[in-house]
């Protein structure tokens, strides 16, 4: 392989696989720092290790009475609350697997989730159960649901189901608090986490205990966490984010987690403030609408010492740190697959890259996309990842043979990005080579946006392709290229009814373009190229010039004058 500068290297906190698990590193917690304060929701009272554990324990117990066992996976369609924590650390407590669920999904990107990873349990939010109504004949193997409600379940509204077996989250609770009998190993499965799909359906990522604990080891390392500190989370716990890099790094390092429903720029300083955070992580636009709030003379005035901002753009990066008076904005590069790959040493800045090689861990090569050979330094290639340490990559798409075969040809992931690394080792992102986008923070399956858009029956076909958005981050606005059936005709706003009540709200298309046919190749595979090239045209109809509300932005509002009044 080709020589270039050192890599990252770290020393773990715990070297002992046997400790690698969700349920002995809680457990061990609950013992070393029994009443320290662990987890703590918005403004509430904190949560020891201690009391988190015998919550957790309860739980476990209560699920285990409903006949969750090693091995099973269960599905959580939660908001940010506690008892998602809860949840998540019960089911791994038992052996069985979480599958988190993204809030947003409803019609096939719930049912796709729910059926591939075969889940018999969901622990649903009593807000999302509508959806999971109007899905009930399409979940192949669901049996039984959990309500949980902010506030407590109103068994009033609850909505009646055929096919399942219906039980309040509250239940749960009247149940021993001792430790499960259940042993956990490093590498059984703990987690089935679904990334964007991209030339089909989202796919599960298979990670094992092993995966969780080393990249929470990687976040400690990286931003030196210790247990003096405070972490700030409003990203969705239902993603590898939140848990591996923030709750799982804090639970080793026996630091706090304070959490927040979700993330608003405008409410971000506030945050900081009230939850005393000394760290939090800013993802893809977050950190460009935080620098585009209004300046305050008190902007300063915060306990942050170190921000994992991801992408961080070199233009706002030392007005960011001056303005907030943040000493350290590092940045990585991973995907829920391998977790990360590359993290930026700490005080050793380098523009526009994601760092290097956390070399304990990984392996990675910068490769030709088209043969597999290694580029020498300062060439774009497809960067492949293998691990140097058992169960900390994934173990492969669940269900999904084929992609798993794919991902892992010449015994290397395939991460379908684009990299380079530089004679120092340092690596910088370039751009994705697989067909996806990326919008909201959230990975867009190109796939799924044109299974519901083909079902509308004015459609003939569509095809959907990435706009850059104008805010830094590297995030896309999402163009939808339509042509119709014969002798039909759709405006883009009946196009976007259809969409909204089918879609998470972050997957339907700002941009909408009707045209005749698409340019395709001899064997009929359309050019999405060449509609990428295209663009915004004089034709593109705009949603947000159009002044087109979507039913969460129009929710949103009436929150917002509800507050004010």
């Amino acid at each position: 392989m080709s020589k270039v500068g050192k890599a990252f290297r770290m020393n773990l906190i715990y070297e002992d696989k046997s400790l690698w698990t969700l349920n002995k590193m809680l457990e061990l917690k609950a013992e070393t720092h029994c009443d320290k304060p662990f987890i703590q929701y918005e403004e509430e009272s904190p949560l020891s290790f201690r009391e988190v554990n015998e919550r957790v324990n309860k739980v476990a117990h209560g699920l285990a009475k409903l006949g969750v066992k090693r091995g099973d996976k269960v599905s959580i369609f939660l908001p940010n609350c506690l008892e998602y924590i809860y949840t998540w650390f019960a089911v791994s407590k038992l052996g069985a697997v979480e599958v988190p669920v993204n809030s947003a999904y409803k019609g096939y990107f719930l049912e796709h989730v729910a059926n591939n990873s075969r889940a018999e349990v969901m622990v649903v939010d009593q807000e999302l159960l509508d959806r999971v109504k109007a899905s009930e004949e399409k979940f192949e193997h669901l049996k039984k649901l959990i309500v949980w409600r902010r506030g407590g379940v109103d068994e009033d509204k609850i909505i009646p189901f055929e096919k399942f077996e219906v039980s309040l989250y509250e239940s749960l609770y009247d149940n021993p608090s001792h430790n499960p009998n259940v042993e956990v190993s490093y590498k059984d499965d703990q987690s089935i986490i679904y990334t964007s799909g991209t030339t089909g359906p989202s796919k599960g990522a298979l990670l094992a205990h092993a995966w969780m604990h080393t990249q929470g080891e990687k976040m400690i390392s990286m931003l030196h966490i210790t247990d003096n500190d405070i972490y700030l989370l409003y990203l969705p716990l239902f993603h590898g984010n939140a848990q591996c890099m923030i709750t799982m790094s804090c639970l080793i390092a026996g630091a706090k987690v304070v959490i927040y429903e979700r993330f608003s720029a405008s409410a971000w300083l506030d945050q900081v403030r009230k939850s005393g955070a000394t760290l939090t992580n800013l993802v893809g636009v977050m950190m460009d609408f935080v620098f585009r709030q209004p300046e305050r003379p008190d902007d300063g005035d915060n306990n942050l010492r170190a921000i994992n901002a991801y992408p961080c753009p070199a233009t706002i990066y030392a007005p960011f740190k001056k303005r907030f008076k943040v000493d350290q904005l590092l940045e990585i590069y991973g995907m829920t697959e391998i977790g990360f790959a590359t993290m930026m040493p700490f005080g050793d800045y380098r523009a526009g890259s994601c760092g290097k090689v956390v070399e304990d861990f990984v392996e990675v090569l910068i490769a030709d996309p088209e043969t597999d050979e290694e580029l020498p330094p300062n060439q774009v290639g497809e960067m492949l990842v293998r691990p140097k340490i058992p169960w900390t990559l994934n173990s492969g798409y669940y269900g999904m043979p084929d992609k798993t075969a794919e991902a892992y040809r010449n015994a290397w992931f395939h991460t379908g990005d684009a990299l380079k690394v530089d004679e120092d080792g340092y690596y910088y992102f370039v751009d994705r080579i697989k067909d996806a986008l990326r919008k909201g923070g959230e990975n867009v399956s190109s796939f799924e946006v044109e299974k519901v858009i083909n079902d509308h029956p004015a459609v003939a076909e569509s095809a959907v392709v990435a706009v850059k958005s104008e805010y830094h981050g590297g995030e896309d606005e999402v163009k939808a290229c339509v042509v119709l059936k014969p002798g039909h005709t759709l405006t883009p706003e009946e196009l976007l009814n259809w969409c909204d009540d089918r879609m998470p709200h972050f997957s339907i298309p700002r941009y909408i373009e009707f045209m005749e046919a698409f340019p395709k190749t001899p064997t009929e595979k359309v050019m999405k190229g060449k509609l990428r090239e295209q663009c915004v045209t004089p034709t593109t109809w705009d949603r947000l010039a159009a002044g087109y509300k979507l039913k969460e932005e129009i929710k949103k509002a009436q929150k917002r004058g509800a507050k004010s009044r």
